[in-house]
């Protein structure tokens, strides 16, 4: 049997090619229907007052060396109703934080001795689930946002005595007005005691006068 020649095989072949799909402009709809969630960050009540991008270690006592936390953003945030402010730290990367802990009116923050882009301070944290004592280094990339955190530090500081000072005072001042009232009260009693006293004695005094005069 004679073969086929090439332009009988290839005219063949493209009689037995499927056409091409149409595209019909038809949407096709999900199978599963993702809904957006809300993420949680925790600082929803909080209002930030300052955000610095900045590079974060802890000394580690054990091997007296200090040890990176990780490089992120450090905010200061202020709670809209307790007015209490906290300093707060993420890894950039995996948004871990690398420091929690409240800003008391006892802490302070001073220069890294040698270096004018760091400073240091003393802090019980949390970031870890549990409060530690630690000594935190926080370095910027320049002196001016160096600076700029150690005045905003040590403003929140300051800003939370008063209310620490006035508590007291109130307290004190609440104590005193007590012993005031009970001292108060115990010399009224003391005076009224006085009185009775002296009236007994008086209508004694009258008695045996009245008794004298009559035996005479």
């Amino acid at each position: 049997m004679a073969s086929k020649e090439p332009d009988q095989e290839h005219r063949e072949d493209e009689d037995a090619a499927p056409a091409e799909e149409e595209d019909t402009g038809a949407q096709i709809a999900p199978i599963i229907k993702l809904e957006e969630v809300a993420v949680s960050t925790g600082e929803e009540n909080e209002d930030p007052i300052l955000d610095l991008k900045s590079k974060l270690y802890r000394f580690d006592k054990e091997g007296n060396q200090w040890k990176e936390r990780g490089a992120g953003t450090v905010k200061l945030l202020k709670h809209k109703e307790t007015g209490k402010v906290r300093l707060v730290m993420r890894q950039s990367k995996t948004l871990k934080i690398c420091a929690n802990h409240l800003v008391l009116p006892t802490m302070t923050v001073q220069e890294h001795a040698g270096n004018d882009k760091s400073c240091l301070w003393h802090a019980s944290d949390y970031a870890d689930g549990e409060l530690k004592d630690e000594l935190f280094c926080i370095r910027f990339a320049s002196v001016k946002n160096c600076k700029t955190f150690m005045q905003k530090f040590q403003e929140v500081a300051e800003s939370q005595k008063p209310k620490e000072e006035n508590k007291d005072a109130s307290a004190a001042a609440g104590l005193l007005e007590k012993l005031s009232v009970d001292e108060k009260k115990t010399e009224d009693k003391a005076g009224e005691e006085k009185k009775e006293t002296e009236a007994t004695e008086k209508a004694d005094s009258e008695k045996k006068d009245g008794e004298a005069a009559s035996s005479t």
